[in-house]
């Protein structure tokens, strides 16, 4: 690691977005594991698992495009600290409904619901502003890296807190933490100076804005055989962490703990491998790294899956959690350093519908297999499917590097 592993922090407005993010961030992973424990404890049903997973993502999938549009549109900084606000209230509410309602599965879906409409908002206008929070261009791609970076050390963090306190306090607490984490972010971001917003003239409706988006992918397919390598990842590999509450209650013998510390050894791995990005040279050949990185995945998977003991399934989340972060962050770097400016918010919104769009499917198809070949067998699919996957487009990878 060297100093410019943080030159992005050279530019003041992203300093204060990545410590606010950071801290708010830490809340988040400690209200999602929270979550999902108290869902597989009170059903101790994988079904319910995917459902929930189902609800938190898919009004992404179906609202992400028109976050896209609304990021192009207006502006991404105004748009950003109401999704803040919003997501905090979702927090609050969350937190009153645990501790002072006989609340049941019924209120944690519908709330989830809520966030996950925040996120479709959220997720667009949150990655196209990091492009205006960098003084200098060069730096994006270092600072999409130090997003990850961010993003893994809340999930090192979050999950073992939330483990600890769900152990000792209860969910409630967890969602109170949350709810109060996201003072930060909102904070860091009354204390930006960006650029003033210059709205558009708007022409078009929406839909024809979407229309174009669309057409933008077709016709550039450096961009589009990304996306759909990504969907295809998100739909059959990623929706693994649904069955993390099995694995550590199950075949682990564990409680909230392990399911935290599960957690928090992929969010290392995941580190690790964001730092490693973050450090990279710029003749670095990402396309080349995202086909190793998928197949690490894969491999890190297929050996989880036969993992008995803690020491052996805390290796092989590390392994995971390298190789997964490495996939995702490598595709959000390509596709912010190449889209078009004026295409930017749309291109992300593709990307979050494939992303958060398609775990949720994956995870009620992942839910529902688990429930007949059980956790450990799926978990091993998934990671054949990783490798089958990257093998498959490999080819088209190459090819379209050297159209560039």
């Amino acid at each position: 690691m060297s100093i410019s592993t943080f030159k992005a922090f050279h530019s003041r407005n992203y300093k204060l977005y990545f410590f606010g993010q950071s801290i708010s961030l830490i809340g988040t992973w400690m209200q999602r594991t929270a979550v999902y424990w108290i869902v597989y404890i009170q059903t101790h049903s994988a079904f319910m698992l995917g459902l929930t997973v189902f609800s938190t993502q898919f009004p992404s999938f179906l609202l992400s495009l028109f976050g896209g549009v609304i990021a192009d549109r207006y502006d991404r900084y105004k748009v950003l600290l109401l999704t803040q606000i919003a997501s905090m209230i979702q927090a609050i509410l969350l937190t009153l409904v645990v501790l002072f309602t006989q609340y049941t599965i019924i209120e944690i879906l519908v709330l989830s619901i809520l966030l996950g409409i925040i996120n479709a908002f959220d997720i667009p206008a949150r990655q196209s502003l990091v492009h205006l929070m960098v003084d200098d261009k060069e730096d994006l791609s270092n600072a999409i890296a130090l997003n990850s970076s961010m993003v893994n050390l809340a999930r090192l963090i979050g999950p073992a807190v939330s483990g600890i306190v769900l152990y000792k306090m209860g969910a409630g607490t967890c969602f109170m933490l949350n709810a109060v984490s996201f003072t930060a972010v909102i904070a860091s971001l009354l204390m930006m100076n960006l650029p003033a917003f210059l709205p558009q003239i708007e022409t078009k409706k929406m839909l024809e804005e979407l229309k174009d988006g669309l057409n933008y992918i077709k016709v550039t397919p450096s961009i589009g055989i990304i996306i759909l390598l990504l969907s295809f990842i998100s739909l059959l590999v990623l929706p693994y962490v649904t069955l993390l509450p099995i694995i550590a209650k199950e075949i682990l013998q564990g409680n909230a703990s392990t399911y935290g510390y599960l957690n928090s050894f992929t969010g290392i791995g995941a580190l690790i491998a964001a730092i490693f990005l973050a450090s990279a040279k710029k003749q670095l050949d990402l396309r080349k790294v995202l086909v190793i990185a998928t197949a690490i995945f894969g491999l890190g998977l297929i050996l989880f899956s036969y993992a008995h003991t803690l020491i052996l399934a805390f290796i092989f989340a590390t392994l995971t959690g390298f190789g997964m972060m490495l996939h995702v962050t490598i595709i959000n770097t390509l596709l912010q350093t190449t889209s078009s400016i004026k295409m930017r918010g749309r291109v992300i919104s593709y990307y979050a519908m494939a992303f958060f769009g398609m775990q949720p499917l994956g995870a009620l198809l992942i839910g529902s297999i688990s429930h007949y070949i059980g956790a450990s067998t799926t978990i091993l699919l998934e990671g054949i499917s990783a490798i089958a996957i990257i093998l498959l487009f490999s080819p088209h990878l190459w090819q379209v590097a050297h159209q560039k």
